[in-house]
């Protein structure tokens, strides 16, 4: 699926990413400041997360709790210098466990992610839209 859409219109477009959803692990990609975070934040909104929802850009990875108590993994693996790093924090505990993960700059663990996920590339047409590709 690939659509534009205006940032007023987020919640719509995860709700359509989520209804096609065969996969756990979503891997966002796009440059600095294009909407992965805001993209993220209606993730969990919509998959009904109780607790507050914010970039884990020092702490690497943050877990959410669902209403059905159920986790939810939101990484930022931005400041990662090597994927030994990774291991280092448990990334791959995180990705196996059957927990939905939201991963940003994806391309930074890419040996340690399984064949079956879903991308998502956010791309900046200005300030108010945006081009999505969900695959």
């Amino acid at each position: 699926m690939t659509q534009t859409y205006q940032l007023k219109e987020v919640d719509a477009i995860v709700q359509k990413i989520i209804a096609f959803s065969k996969h756990n692990i979503f891997l966002f990609k796009g440059s600095m400041g294009v909407g992965k975070t805001t993209l993220i934040n209606s993730f969990c909104k919509h998959l009904e997360v109780i607790d507050t929802v914010s970039s884990p850009t020092f702490s690497l990875v943050n877990e959410y709790k669902t209403s059905s108590e159920e986790s939810i993994f939101h990484f930022d693996c931005y400041r990662l210098e090597s994927e030994e790093e990774a291991f280092d924090f448990g990334a791959e505990e995180y990705i196996d466990s059957g927990c939905i993960c939201l991963i940003e700059w994806p391309d930074k663990i890419q040996s340690l992610l399984p064949d079956q996920v879903h991308c998502i590339e956010l791309e900046y047409l200005n300030q108010n839209t945006r081009k999505i590709n969900f695959i």
